[in-house]
């Protein structure tokens, strides 16, 4: 039995975007025994993946070197006797620790002066993998040999047990269609579509019959409030109230979902939702949802997407001129069987 160890990306959607990689090293070798090195905030993903023997905790924050405690961590994993590590990350750090182990086959990208550290270094090609999904899943195979497509779509595993029990601790009923609204975004202002628009939105759901609900971060509580304010509690603000855990389990009861381009997007997108995706600043060219039930909504305006974190011409028209009427005209009412 081979046994592998992923080095997993720090985002919660470059997380969720990895699952197809660990389904096509299954595919291949149907023992083997992979186990995902990643950072604690994202290991309720890896646990929802049922390809992942293990989780191990990578306890480091974003740009901590900490090369003792690393050297640590890779003796640690030394002990495990791992045949090969497949580094997803770009960073130097994240191919030091694979190195420091001694794994004898150490499979990645080319960048940030990791000649050394990957002895199995890939050289990418952007424009035959243009999605971040793509090119994950392309280190599953041998050096020049082509990804076999279709390439399957994220999956994520729900908890039914934990799911009542969390919506009987919110008191949250599903007797009526539930729409998911994800108003937050951990980049920055700049991908959140406007708490006046969401708030629009939640009106028209409330008086077509929907349950609304809005997920997000203990960061996205106060927008929350402001969106539920604006819309005349026409909505629910779940934001900070639950786990990531808890959160994918609700997003399992939605008819649909609107969301922000951010970590619920690719989520929903992995729960096979259908989906309304915006985005502003940012691109859907390189980690678009990976759904075929999704749907984006962009502008394209001369000056989008700009990839800052605040708008650096000060008028945000990417978000602010995405009106509600947009949105609700995407919501494919007749394949949800409600309206």
């Amino acid at each position: 039995m081979k046994s592998l160890l992923v080095v997993a990306p720090a985002w919660v959607g470059d997380a969720v975007l990895a699952q197809p990689l660990f389904a096509r090293l299954h595919e291949r070798q149907p023992d083997l025994a992979l186990d995902v090195l990643a950072p604690p905030w994202t290991h309720p993903l890896f646990y929802r993946m049922p390809e992942v023997r293990a989780v191990l905790a990578s306890p480091f924050g974003h740009g901590e070197f900490a090369l003792t405690r690393r050297y640590r961590l890779a003796r640690e994993l030394a002990a495990r006797r791992y045949d090969q590590a497949i580094v997803l990350p770009n960073s130097f750090k994240s191919a030091l620790i694979p190195w420091l182990a001694g794994i004898p086959l150490r499979t990645g990208f080319f960048g940030e002066a990791r000649y050394g550290l990957l002895n199995d270094a890939r050289r990418l090609d952007k424009q035959a993998l243009p999605l971040m999904v793509e090119r994950f899943a392309a280190l599953a195979e041998p050096p020049g040999v082509a990804m076999p497509r279709p390439l399957p779509a994220p999956r994520l595993v729900i908890d039914e047990a934990r799911r009542a029990a969390t919506l009987t601790r919110l008191g949250l009923a599903t007797q009526r269609p539930i729409a998911v609204l994800c108003h937050g975004a951990e980049y920055g202002p700049a991908k959140r579509w406007p708490s006046q628009h969401f708030a629009e939105l939640a009106r028209r759901l409330a008086a077509a019959g929907y349950d609304v609900w809005l997920a997000g971060s203990a960061n996205d509580a106060v927008t929350g409030d402001e969106i539920v304010r604006l819309s005349d509690q026409a909505c629910v603000n779940l934001s900070g109230r639950t786990t990531l855990d808890e959160a994918i389990d609700l997003m399992s009861c939605a008819a649909f979902v609107v969301s922000n381009d951010s970590g619920l997007m690719h989520i929903a997108a992995a729960l096979d939702k259908p989906l309304v995706a915006l985005f502003g600043s940012s691109s859907p060219a390189f980690t678009p949802p990976a759904s075929p039930n999704a749907r984006i909504v962009r502008l394209g305006l001369e000056c989008s997407p700009c990839f800052q974190r605040v708008c650096p011409l000060g008028h945000f028209n990417c978000m602010m001129q995405l009106k509600p009427d947009l949105v609700w005209n995407q919501i494919d009412f007749a394949k949800i069987g409600h309206r």
